[in-house]
């Protein structure tokens, strides 16, 4: 799809640059910026819910204690 766009002349001609020693048409350079951006902020969004969902979790310290335990006992026999 074709569409039209308005940017400061030293993005475009530094995308002009970037595209052609990529060997790609500037067309293509855009697209792939664009989704490359695009999927960025995608992680960033279910980063955020999973905050969210958490800030309320604790871990309460027997689970630590039984974290630290299990550690212990996985590497009683390893020489250090």
């Amino acid at each position: 799809m074709k569409t039209a766009v308005s940017l400061p002349e030293r993005l475009y001609k530094d995308a002009e640059k970037a595209a052609k020693s990529m060997g790609i048409p500037r067309s293509q350079l855009f697209a792939k910026a664009l989704e490359e951006y695009i999927s960025h902020h995608k992680r960033d969004r279910v980063t955020e819910k999973l905050n969210e969902i958490y800030k309320n979790c604790t871990i309460g310290s027997n689970i630590e204690e039984a974290s630290l335990e299990s550690i212990r006992e996985l590497t009683k026999n390893d020489a250090w």
